[in-house]
């Protein structure tokens, strides 16, 4: 009897792993920031806090504003990315992205060397990786691993997550964990650098990018007329 029991849960089972679907986030932000504390050894006192990117997406549209490292206040770049490519912004609040990308030659994502870096490297000693209790961080609950080598340890926190953003870090991770890469703690032992990486996801836009995502939404209605 108990044989006749198990082919239906095993069906059930198979059922609900084929039906789940990962959601791709419809519109929002992220913010990549970055602490590097020097000296760590002797103390987390000597400390740089750098806003790397502030990117902004509808679908698979981005607009990524790149904050100035000492004025972050002040914006020294601005890209549309789109799949795999970019143009440049040139700080244009008015631009039809249509016929931005007409005009200007795209230019791969990997080739990009301000803001948010895209990659295809996977994850270097990834295999090598060893488990770590899972910790609770501004009460979101987060997977760990760490990686360690000669000249390196890093600690990775993965929120566990179907949304699916735009933008992510290391996508090989959030595959094997069904998750996002969130946060990244690292060490460089010979020059003695601490460094940490936060990727913060947000639900409003920027108001440099609202204004061009509404600006565009307004012409292409306008030429739907």
């Amino acid at each position: 009897m108990k044989k006749y029991l198990i082919f239906p849960y095993l069906f059930l089972l198979f059922a609900l792993i084929s039906c789940h679907k990962e959601i791709k986030a419809e519109k929002g932000g992220i913010d990549l920031i970055s602490n590097v504390y020097f000296d760590a050894s002797k103390g987390l006192n000597k400390m740089q806090n750098f806003h790397i990117s502030r990117l902004n997406y509808q679908n698979d549209s981005i607009i990524e504003l790149v904050p100035d490292l000492e004025f972050p206040e002040m914006t020294t770049a601005s890209y549309f990315i789109k799949d795999s490519v970019f143009y440049d912004l040139n700080n244009n609040t008015s631009s039809v992205l249509s016929e931005l990308q007409k005009k200007q030659k795209p230019t791969s994502v990997y080739a990009k060397t301000l803001g948010a870096v895209f990659t295809k490297i996977p994850l270097l000693n990834y295999r090598n990786r060893r488990k770590l209790s899972d910790t609770v961080l501004f009460e979101k609950n987060y997977k760990r691993f760490e990686i360690n080598s000669p000249w390196n340890y890093t600690r990775y926190y993965i929120y566990p997550t179907d949304t699916i953003l735009p933008y992510s870090l290391y996508k090989e991770v959030g595959k094997d964990y069904h998750g996002r890469i969130e946060r990244i703690d690292s060490y460089d032992k010979k020059k003695d650098i601490f460094v940490t990486l936060q990727l913060i996801p947000r639900k409003n836009w920027d108001d440099t990018a609202k204004e061009i995502f509404e600006f565009n939404h307004f012409v292409k209605n306008r030429k739907s007329e």
